[in-house]
């Protein structure tokens, strides 16, 4: 709800001072009442707390969190909403927030270190009890000390922090090698891979999965039929032309959601006539990929499961929240081996 600018400026000048004119009641009276004291009695209580509710009254975090109450906001960092995985982790955690009492706030960072540092200054700001986020691959630690004592949880990606935070990971090594032994399995031998490029800790990891999954199956790693870059719809989408038309591809594992919808993207609009066929395997597993031929493969993200672990991990910062150890939690990733081909018809 929108407040007009008189119901605006009304709700600013309600304060706990006003509310005990209001009522006739001692300043502190009214700010035990409702602050929770038991001190108070029920029906004195009551009576301030519906008054404050009629004029408006808001608490302010910030007070709270100076007596040591804790504001119960979290904070969630992500690059963006239009990645399917982090729009649909950002739905989990918020409805698994939602169950635990908690106040989620969300602000997107466009992989930009700079906006990296402003939302986590507005966060410290307001108190937050825990930030989420999927930091940025080129922040250096002397841009973590608006981190400082904050409690930290690293998503899906991870880099070296000055203060102690933990890791909520993926385990995908071993759905990336099996979506390599699938391809080449349904007879493909030139597979291609579009990822993200090494600056990024999934960038090292995945590419490092597919190499090994090439060598299992007695594949040389070809330079020439590998992409990397900054892991969006354009790398994706610009870089399967490349692979098929100047390398020969037969195949594609993609190393990112929004990478493989870029991939995916170019190769339903190719119609060359040649009834050939093309291996794919997504990353993530969105509906639509069954629904393409005879189904294409994905990786599937536990999603849920990641969100729970989050909620978890931050009910640990609860109390003596420094003295939470950094922890890594990794939560399997597993491939969806449906038929993975597509015919260019």
């Amino acid at each position: 709800m929108i407040l007009s600018t008189q119901e605006n400026d009304l709700a600013k000048r309600v304060t706990i001072k006003s509310i005990a004119e209001d009522l006739g009641i001692s300043h502190m009276t009214v700010s035990r009442a409702l602050s929770g004291n038991p001190n108070v009695s029920s029906q004195t209580r009551i009576l301030i707390e519906n008054r404050a509710r009629d004029l408006g009254y808001v608490k302010s975090a910030a007070a709270k969190a100076m007596r040591g109450d804790g504001t119960k906001i979290v904070g969630l960092l992500l690059p963006n909403i239009t990645n399917d995985f982090y729009a649909r982790y950002a739905n989990a955690f918020a409805k698994e927030c939602d169950r635990h009492g908690l106040h989620l706030v969300i602000h997107l960072t466009d992989d930009e270190i700079e906006k990296e540092r402003v939302s986590i200054r507005q966060l410290r700001e307001i108190q937050a009890m825990a930030v989420v986020m999927v930091p940025c691959a080129h922040g250096v630690a002397r841009q973590d000390r608006d981190i400082e004592g904050l409690n930290v949880i690293q998503l899906v990606r991870s880099r070296e922090m000055t203060s102690n935070s933990s890791s909520l990971v993926i385990n995908d090594a071993e759905a990336i090698h099996d979506a390599v032994v699938h391809l080449r399995t349904l007879g493909f031998d030139r597979i291609g891979y579009i990822g993200a490029d090494p600056s990024l800790s999934t960038g090292r990891d995945r590419f490092q999965s597919y190499h090994n999954g090439l060598t299992s199956v007695g594949l040389e790693l070809d330079a020439n039929l590998v992409i990397r870059g900054a892991p969006n719809f354009d790398l994706g989408f610009s870089g399967v032309p490349r692979l098929l038309e100047g390398q020969g591809a037969t195949a594609l594992i993609c190393g990112g959601v929004e990478i493989s919808n870029g991939a995916i993207s170019v190769l339903m609009q190719r119609h060359d006539g040649s009834g050939d066929t093309f291996g794919f395997v997504g990353y993530g597993d969105p509906a639509f990929l069954s629904w393409i031929g005879k189904g294409l493969a994905g990786i599937q993200l536990p999603i849920e499961e990641l969100a729970a672990i989050t909620i978890q991990q931050i009910g640990a910062f609860n109390g003596e929240a420094r003295d939470v150890p950094p922890a890594t939690h990794a939560l399997k990733a597993e491939l969806a081996g449906r038929v993975g081909k597509i015919t260019f018809t």
